[in-house]
């Protein structure tokens, strides 16, 4: 996976996640929307097989927001991972 910043400011970011689909925006834009901070927390992607998303966070800290997503989403990961370990 390859992220690319498009715009990179205190209040919007704009970046291209090279390599991914659905399966990790959606749930990352979900996260986003549990922060007070952010007012606008969106993706898009032009086609599925070809093209990759472009993820929009606007807040009074948009950058900080989405990397607070992210942590928050790692350690849900490895929640999930660790109880799937112990169940075996």
């Amino acid at each position: 996976m390859e992220v690319q910043f498009l715009i990179e400011e205190k209040n919007k970011v704009k970046v291209e996640i090279k390599g991914e689909g659905h399966t990790l925006c959606n749930p990352l834009v979900k996260e986003l929307w549990k922060d007070d901070k952010v007012d606008i927390a969106g993706y898009s992607i032009d086609h599925s097989l070809v093209s990759n998303p472009f993820l929009t966070v606007e807040g009074s800290d948009a950058k900080n927001s989405l990397r607070k997503a992210i942590e928050r989403l790692n350690k849900k990961a490895k929640d999930l991972d660790d109880k799937f370990k112990k169940a075996k």
